[in-house]
C-alpha cells in the first residue's frame, strides 16, 4: 500500500553535508507522521528523527540535535533529513518510515517502511 523511497545518502568526508529525502505515495490520508532511522552493521537500529504531517511534533536524538534538521514538503508528499557537520559515527543506513504519528512511527513496530539510502561519512 503505502511506498516510501529515500534518496539523498553517498559518500562524505568529515564536516560535510547531505540532504536526504523520503517520498511517500500510495495513501490519500492527510494526518501521518514520516521518521527516519538509521543502522550501521552490527548495531541496533537507532531513531533519528520524526515529524508530524502538520509540521507541530519534531523529534531529534540527542546525538543529531543541532546537526541535522527535518523538514516536510506536503504538496510533495516528501520528508527532508538536512544533516550538516557529519561525523563518522553518522555512517549508516538510513531509513524512512511513516505511521499516524511519531510515537507510533519511531516506537509502535508497525510503520510502513523504505528500502534506505546508505550514508558514509569518512575522517
Amino acid at each position: 500500500e503505502v511506498q516510501l523511497v529515500e534518496s539523498g545518502g553517498g559518500l562524505v568526508q568529515a564536516g560535510g553535508s547531505l540532504r536526504l529525502s523520503c517520498a511517500a505515495s500510495g495513501f490519500t490520508f492527510d494526518d501521518y507522521a514520516i521518521g527516519w532511522f538509521r543502522q550501521a552493521p552490527g548495531k541496533e537500529r537507532e531513531a533519528v528523527s520524526c515529524i508530524s504531517s502538520n509540521g507541530a511534533t519534531t523529534f531529534y536524538a540527542d546525538s543529531v540535535k543541532g546537526r541535522f534538521t527535518i523538514s516536510n514538503d506536503n504538496a510533495k508528499n516528501t520528508v527532508y533529513l538536512q544533516m550538516n557537520s557529519l561525523e563518522p559515527a553518522d555512517t549508516g543506513v538510513y531509513y524512512c518510515a511513516l505511521d499516524e504519528d511519531c510515537i507510533a512511527t519511531m516506537w509502535g513496530g508497525y510503520a510502513s517502511w523504505g528500502q534506505g539510502t546508505p550514508v558514509t561519512v569518512s575522517s
